[in-house]
């Protein structure tokens, strides 16, 4: 350095060591400053500290998992132990816009899990449709063909570290439910029919979001915009109120139970690729409650002795409930027990009522340890019994029956038209509490059976030989059905006279039989070694019909020993037998449903109680034409599975509906009842009864289903041809005799030329989804089959009978009418 230079870079440096304290502390704190404004706004990503998310005036829910409510932002702080771990999410429609349904509806149901990243949470979807044990080379495969897919991926926002074995992550959650999240919103079917475009974003919004132990409740309201809404039309949006449960699956699946169809359950399937068998092959098990025998009571049970469950199955009824009702609700939950004694336990099911309040201020029918039956203050007239299961094993994990206010008004129309004419309790419109409350109890067995995991039996009445329905003894014994899961709901057939008969069904033979078959522990074996013993349980009781079970059908009705709302093993005695009480309670309505100062509304509604009631009979009977029995059996049973109604039973059966429906129900028409409930209406009425069991008579499964039957048993069937001449020459009967044909004839004969005329353009058939075993459909190449031969023969055999009717009758309105038929048919024959 140039030795000049030195003295001035000296003073230099001394005069910069001198620089006032003052403008140090300015530049320190301009730092600061700027430290902390890096520090407030965080880069998009930032983990912040815990302190900055959850903030002192956060609103904390502690339970499965901690939620916190901060400025209107909803987190989830998720222990390290929960990520990993299964957990069940339910959707239900909690409140609906008006005319889409009634709350409380499951719309999808999914198995999810939380995966931990470095700065991510991921939700993810677990599919347990595939499966194959870890053990088995082909796992690999199943795993590689089912990746879990990312339901919703959500940025750490801090870490809670107080735990150091257990950290917590924190998320914000508000995104997963105010947007339009599919699998937690409107069900992709409601959005093509109510031509839903899009969510929303601000009329959608969080309502709560709680926490207990095992599970998480959120609700939250999204508006959709919506080009058809099913009310409202004038907002162009449709909203609704969404429930998401999240419940923590257990650790351990409780053992299956495998499904036997045979046996009535609720039951779930998967496709397991770990079977010795050379394709895939889905197994299928029960849905029930996790009943075991406590260790110390194993030796007890295996003597033989009722023991009691390590958890019993326990309903809390609502605080909401009327409390003269509480009581029968309850013992319609208990009634219960008699059957899981037939399991080996004793106080399996238990009636409770929550705690107060003050008792426990934490106590919530949300939280999934509890299973309540919800009173609902709605006028929907209706109760349901859903459950919530484990899909690894079919474990029930909660069920929450919903009990609508106006399910009574239900009881009542039933127990009136059904009972009224041997009953003088039912002779009223408003029942004593001793009665209703008999009823609610009825109906909260039922319920509760859903729950335990039976569906609907409606092959259970069939068991019982009509005339035992007027039996005291046998009535006061067996109820009027089997089972109190099938809809025999009370007894028509009994009669003026019939002393001390039962009215209803109790929990019966094959109820007992059910749940011993569901629930009776088989200690020390798999689910697999569990099959023969299930399989000799059935066979022992194979040809015993109290013990059969019978499918719910909807649509085309195949079986008709399966069918809701009737009794006795004859539906064509039994309907008799109604419709003489039936004619037996119309001339007294008025009597029994009006009362001085008051309108005739109960006149009205009762009076359509027995048109409905009537039109079940119809169905029943109707039902036998082209039906083919399930009896379901497996092959170490001899016999088959299906077989055809016989032709005595269904030409029986034709004769009853052109007796009872077809030649016109005059006692029906009362003018007395309808000049005070009605303007018009009482053609119209029968009109649409008739065509109904006509067209039901003349399905295109039905008529596919008596060509196959003679095609097969040749004259020992009940043919098409004669089946058609039978139905024509009913309904027509005035072509031959000359009478004057009356209007609501007239009405039925151009119905049926209708029918014959869709019966020649009808489009094909194919088979459809079975819902579970709900339908069984028959397909039929509608161009291809005997059908339109037959319909075309059919209308030209009708053109010659109406030409010799025209010979015949007089009566102008008669002539005119069969002219115009004859018009209609020629058009149907040639439309050009």
């Amino acid at each position: 350095m140039n030795k000049k230079l030195l003295p001035q870079v000296l003073v230099l440096l001394l005069l910069l060591g001198a620089v006032p304290s003052t403008q140090a502390q300015l530049f320190k704190k301009k730092k600061k400053n700027t430290e902390q404004k890096a520090e407030a706004k965080p880069k998009p990503g930032d983990i912040q500290p815990y302190d900055k998310v959850i903030t002192k005036e956060a609103k904390t829910d502690t339970g499965l998992f901690a939620v916190h409510n901060v400025d209107d932002k909803h987190y989830y702080e998720i222990p390290d132990s929960l990520f990993n771990r299964e957990m069940l999410m339910v959707t239900r429609i909690s409140k609906t816009a008006d005319g889409i349904g009634f709350g409380g509806g499951k719309i999808n149901t999914q198995v999810l899990r939380w995966e931990k990243k470095p700065k991510k949470v991921l939700l993810r979807v677990s599919s347990y449709e595939n499966v194959a044990a870890d053990s088995l080379p082909v796992h690999e495969a199943v795993v590689n063909s089912n990746f879990e897919p990312v339901l919703y991926s959500f940025d750490i926002k801090a870490i809670n570290k107080k735990d150091s074995l257990n950290p917590a992550v924190v998320i914000e959650v508000d995104p997963l439910f105010t947007k339009d999240v599919q699998a937690l919103g409107f069900p992709d079917g409601y959005r093509k029919r109510y031509k839903v475009t899009r969510l929303d974003g601000d009329r959608s919004y969080i309502e709560s979001v709680k926490s207990y132990p095992l599970n998480i409740e959120a609700r939250h309201v999204k508006t959709y915009f919506s080009n058809q809404p099913p009310s409202n039309s004038s907002v162009g949006s449709i909203s609704l109120e969404i429930n998401n449960s999240m419940i923590l699956l257990p650790k351990e699946p409780m053992k299956r139970r495998y499904f036997d169809k045979r046996v009535g359950w609720f039951a779930r399937g998967q496709v397991d690729y770990g079977l010795d068998a050379q394709e895939s092959k889905t197994v299928t098990y029960l849905d029930r409650w996790r009943l075991e025998v406590k260790d110390e009571d194993i030796a007890k049970y295996n003597a033989g002795e009722l023991v009691e469950p390590k958890k019993p199955i326990i309903y809390y009824v609502d605080r909401a409930t009327p409390k003269e009702w509480v009581p029968y609700i309850k013992q319609g939950i208990e009634d219960w027990q008699v059957a899981f004694e037939a399991a080996g336990f004793k106080n399996a099911i238990l009636a409770m009522d929550p705690p107060s309040p003050e008792e426990d201020p934490e106590w919530s029918p949300e939280d999934v340890r509890y299973s309540v039956v919800r009173y609902l203050a709605s006028p929907i007239p209706n109760a349901n019994g859903p459950h919530v299961s484990d899909p690894r094993s079919g474990e029930i994990l909660e069920s929450d029956i919903n009990w609508y206010h106006n399910v009574m008004s239900l009881l009542r129309g039933w127990y009136f038209v059904q009972t009224a004419a041997i009953n003088p309790e039912a002779q009223k419109t408003q029942f004593k509490e001793e009665v209703m409350g008999r009823l609610i109890r009825f109906v909260s067995s039922h319920e509760v059976g859903h729950t335990l995991g039976l569906p609907h039996n409606m092959g259970s009445s069939v068991a019982y030989p009509v005339d035992s329905l007027r039996s005291k003894e046998f009535t006061q014994k067996f109820g009027t059905a089997p089972s109190i899961m099938d809809y025999a709901r009370f007894n028509y057939v009994a009669q003026p006279g019939d002393e001390g008969i039962a009215l209803m069904p109790n929990i019966g033979v094959y109820d007992k039989y059910a749940i011993k078959w569901g629930y009776k522990p088989i200690l020390d074996k798999t689910a697999k070694e569990e099959k023969p013993i299930l399989n000799s349980w059935i066979t022992e009781h194979a040809d015993d019909p109290m013990y059969r079970f019978g499918h719910q059908q909807v649509g085309d009705i195949h079986d008709p020993s399966s069918q809701t709302e009737d009794l006795g093993d004859d539906a064509v005695k039994a309907s008799l037998y109604g419709i003489e009480n039936l004619k037996r309670i119309v001339p007294k309505l008025i009597d029994w449903t009006t009362e001085p100062g008051e309108n005739y509304d109960d006149l009205e509604t009762m009076y359509g109680h027995v048109v409905s009631q009537f039109g079940r009979y119809m169905g029943h009977v109707s039902n036998n034409i082209g039906g083919v029995y399930e009896y379901n059996k497996t092959a170490d049973q001899e016999g088959a599975v299906y077989t055809h109604v016989s032709k005595e039973h269904q030409k029986k059966a034709m004769a009853f509906m052109q007796e009872q429906l077809f030649a016109t129900p005059e006692w029906m028409i009362d003018q007395n009842i309808f000049n005070k409930i009605q303007i018009s209406g009482s053609v119209e009425r029968i009109r649409a009864l008739q065509e109904r069991y006509l067209n039901t008579m003349l399905q295109m499964g039905k008529l596919a289903r008596v060509i196959e039957n003679e095609t097969i048993n040749g004259d020992e069937a009940y043919g098409l041809l004669e089946m058609m001449r039978d139905l024509r020459r009913g309904i027509w009967s005035e072509t031959r005799n000359g009478r004057t044909i009356d209007t609501y004839r007239r009405n039925l004969q151009k119905a049926h030329i209708d029918r014959l005329g869709y019966l020649m353009t009808a489009d094909s058939e194919r088979k459809l989804p079975d819902f579970g075993g709900y339908r069984k459909s028959t397909p039929i190449n509608a161009s291809q089959s005997d059908i339109r031969s037959v319909a075309r023969a059919e209308l030209n055999n009708l053109k010659s009978d109406i030409r010799g009717g025209l010979s015949r009758i007089s009566d102008p309105m008669s002539r005119y009418h069969l002219q115009d038929a004859l018009v209609r048919i020629d058009q149907i024959l040639d439309p050009k």
